[in-house]
């Protein structure tokens, strides 16, 4: 059973949160690296007070699906998880994710302090400049806002359903280019 994350990390550590379409996949990466203590599903920086996954698929909430991660940072650093996260998505795709589509899917950076709002400018900008994308980067960087733990059936859920479709077609893959890339960095019973 998934215990949300409280509102402030636990001394020593500190949050992360992330959009790149649908959270399954970027959960599923995320609770695999060393030095991630959890990676949950759930959404951010929309206006309705209580969304709920029917509400955020409608897309008229303004959240996006985020994942919030509690991490070390004595182990893996925010830079290393913003590295991460431009592998995991296309960050050049307004409102979308392959067949994902609508501003719930956006890709986002929502940030927990000015330190994490200077690191993630900076790392898009030296991605621009050193033209790792062929198309402009349209990543949004804003302070969180409005978080809420999605439903507990989503947490776990590309790791708990791999022959499920969209999890066997769209997250597999994602997740194999991902351990393949960071397998130094995976914790040892991922």
């Amino acid at each position: 059973m998934h215990t949300p994350l409280p509102d402030t990390p636990a001394t020593g550590t500190a949050y992360a949160t992330l959009a790149g379409g649908c959270f399954w996949c970027i959960e599923a990466a995320f609770n695999q690296l060393r030095g991630v203590i959890q990676a949950e599903s759930g959404y951010a920086n929309g206006q309705h007070p209580h969304p709920t996954y029917d509400d955020i698929c409608q897309g008229d909430t303004g959240h996006a699906e985020v994942v919030r991660i509690q991490f070390d940072p004595t182990q893996i650093s925010y830079s290393q998880l913003l590295d991460v996260f431009f592998m995991l998505h296309d960050p050049t795709t307004l409102n979308r994710q392959g067949n994902d589509e609508g501003t719930q899917y956006r890709s986002g950076i929502y940030t927990h302090d000015a330190s994490q709002a200077q690191e993630a400018t900076a790392k898009i900008a030296a991605l621009s400049a050193d033209q790792v994308f062929s198309r402009p980067i349209v990543t949004e960087v804003r302070p969180v806002d409005n978080y809420h733990c999605a439903e507990p059936y989503h947490q776990g859920y590309a790791l708990a359903h791999p022959h499920q479709g969209y999890c066997a077609y769209v997250v597999a893959p994602k997740l194999a280019k991902f351990r393949q890339a960071w397998a130094q960095w995976l914790k040892p019973e991922a």
